[in-house]
């Protein structure tokens, strides 16, 4: 009984950060993301990895087929990008479907990646409707990358190489930059006046005691 009290209190007392960067479509968030990388910090692609579930998951694949029909996949098991595109930026019921499938997933993908972690005093959790989903609740702090929306605007038509519309229609579907930041513990901006490293480096040292 007492070693399993003392390796309680332990498990509290070491408890690992995990922390949420997330922002605006062409905040530059995975700009932000990579200074923390390069500081040894482990980074989850919330993203990346609901990509992943998506042709890996034979529970998210069944759930997506039922809801797009088979359509949804390619000959190759490719999941269908455009045709499932095309679908949930018409219809934002359905895109609600189909983010009822996949954020479960990658909350619990998450959870288990955390798991694997036992070196570190925090983690990074990189997503772009991190208060849009689910995923806000199981982080200890999160942080909002921010810029200008026209220079946001800017960066995704140069990036994706799509429309000044298909960029403001996309945004349509994320929280505002200023609902965001209401809801988040710390700012980060990246604007191209202020430095980012100087302003990663002040939260890395906060997350490190």
């Amino acid at each position: 009984m007492k070693f399993l009290y003392t390796f309680v209190c332990s498990k509290i007392l070491n408890k690992m950060l995990k922390i949420g960067i997330t922002g605006c479509i062409g905040s530059g968030k995975s700009t932000v993301v990579e200074i923390f990388a390069q500081l040894g910090i482990p980074v989850y692609n919330a993203d990346f990895r609901a990509k992943f579930l998506m042709e890996k998951s034979p529970t998210v694949i069944a759930k997506i087929k039922n809801l797009f029909g088979d359509h949804a996949y390619k000959a190759d098991g490719i999941l269908n990008r455009k045709f499932i595109a095309d679908k949930v930026f018409s219809d934002t019921a359905l895109l609600t479907q189909l983010n009822e499938i996949v954020h479960p997933a990658v909350f619990t993908d998450f959870e288990e990646w955390c798991n694997t972690i036992t070196d570190k005093k925090y983690v990074v959790k990189e997503a772009a409707l991190m208060f849009e989903s689910v995923s806000h609740t199981q982080l200890d702090k999160i942080i909002v990358v921010t810029a200008p929306e026209v220079l946001r605007i800017n960066r995704t038509i140069k990036r994706d190489h799509v429309s000044s519309e298909d960029v403001i229609k996309r945004m349509k579907n994320q929280f505002t930059q200023e609902k965001k930041l209401s809801l988040a513990d710390y700012e980060i901006k990246n604007d191209e006046n202020e430095l980012l490293i100087p302003q990663v480096l002040e939260l890395h040292h906060k997350f490190s005691v």
